[in-house]
């Protein structure tokens, strides 16, 4: 029996489709004109157990590992969801996963473990949302140049600087925070969880973007911003391996949610081929379309077997940095070929903000861009390589 195709896990993709087809996709084009999620999805996804999908039971998650993972977000497009939904419902999986892993080492302290009651598990109830700030203003994918700094005077961390791009920024209760705490380079970054809401902490409007309208992004400033000292993450200057910790899992989601929106788009096209008539006949009927179809096919069923591939080896405690690399940057390309493909199918309706595809087409484009731009990936994949 396939890993992907166990009882349990039929189950889970039945339940998250149907999550998505209920209480997701009826509602998305407003979600998508307001450009914000409501709060109330995340209680609710919570109450079905989507959000502490491959978390821990121990820290207040639902159980599973990646591969669960992998299949919920795979359900949540071939229900009529989005990756812009995605990166705001599930925003906690990039936020609060360095606190787990923090609190799980056989030396964890009272500090961790405190962290974890703090944020983890109201998190994962759907009481409260989190994100995470790395990236700022002057820099992109460079992590180690951050300039945010924390300075400790007393039994506070005093925070200056600011983040930028910060996925659920703006309705988000706290952020996991890069802050450069040492000297230059990886070695002085520190993780530090910081509430909204304190003195000093000014959140921008949302930022207007291409795609992932309904998911809110914001610019944060720190300006003299008080921390308690145990807000912490790990060691001090030792943030910079618990993001790297990461690394695997964030390419991996964002190549899942490549090939998954790429068989979406697929499958919407195929639909319509089937029913549009041009010149008499049902578009499907023309060997262009059907071979431009088979091409998309292709294209998917290899990013998604790329991608399933690393996730089993992740699954399995390995660590499969150029497969994850590898596999986004295919899934990224089948994205975004497939998606304005399937626009072009549609032709004029394709084109209307009315049509699924046409958000799949926006929504793309973001994901050569985050969690490492394709040609950063492509460096790094060569020199893990030996090129």
């Amino acid at each position: 029996m396939s890993l992907w195709d166990t009882p349990e896990r039929r189950a889970l993709r039945e339940m998250v489709t149907s999550f998505t087809e209920k209480e997701i996709a009826p509602h998305l084009p407003a979600w998508e004109d307001a450009g914000v999620l409501p709060r109330d999805l995340h209680r609710k996804a919570a109450d079905v157990g989507l959000l502490g999908i491959g978390f821990s039971e121990d820290v207040g998650g639902a159980g599973g590992n990646i591969i669960d993972a992998t299949i919920m977000t795979e359900a949540v497009l071939a229900g009529g969801g989005s990756t812009g939904v995605l990166a705001s419902l599930c925003t906690h999986g990039i936020a609060i996963p360095h606190i787990v892993d923090a609190g799980a080492r056989p030396d964890a302290g009272p500090q961790a473990l405190e962290l974890v009651d703090r944020y983890v598990r109201p998190t994962l109830a759907g009481e409260l949302i989190g994100s995470l700030g790395i990236t700022e203003p002057g820099g992109g994918s460079d992590v180690s140049g951050l300039t945010t700094r924390a300075v400790l005077d007393g039994g506070e961390w005093v925070v200056n600087g600011a983040k930028t791009f910060i996925t659920s920024g703006v309705r988000s209760d706290f952020v996991t925070t890069a802050v450069r705490t040492g000297g230059p380079g990886f070695g002085g970054i520190s993780l530090l969880v910081i509430d909204k809401g304190l003195p000093g902490f000014t959140v921008s409007a949302p930022l207007k973007k291409m795609g992932w309208h309904c998911s809110d992004t914001a610019e944060l400033t720190f300006d003299d911003v008080r921390v308690p000292a145990g807000n912490i993450v790990g060691e001090i200057d030792g943030g910079f391996g618990l993001i790297v910790g990461q690394f695997v899992n964030e390419r991996l989601s964002l190549a899942t949610q490549g090939y998954a929106t790429a068989q979406r788009a697929l499958d919407l096209a195929v639909a319509y081929a089937r029913d549009r008539e041009t010149f008499g006949k049902p578009l499907i009927t023309r060997q262009v379309i059907r071979h431009k179809l088979v091409e998309m096919h292709s294209r998917t069923a290899a990013a998604r077997s790329l991608t399933r591939d690393a996730v089993e080896q992740a699954a399995a405690g390995a660590s499969p940095l150029l497969e994850a690399v590898v596999a986004k940057n295919v899934s990224v390309a089948a994205c975004e070929w497939v998606a304005s493909e399937a626009v072009q199918i549609f032709g004029g309706m394709g084109y209307m903000r009315e049509s699924e595809v046409e958000r799949h087409y926006r929504d793309a484009r973001i994901l050569g861009i985050g969690g490492g731009a394709t040609e950063v990936m492509t460096d790094l994949a060569a020199k893990l390589l030996g090129y």
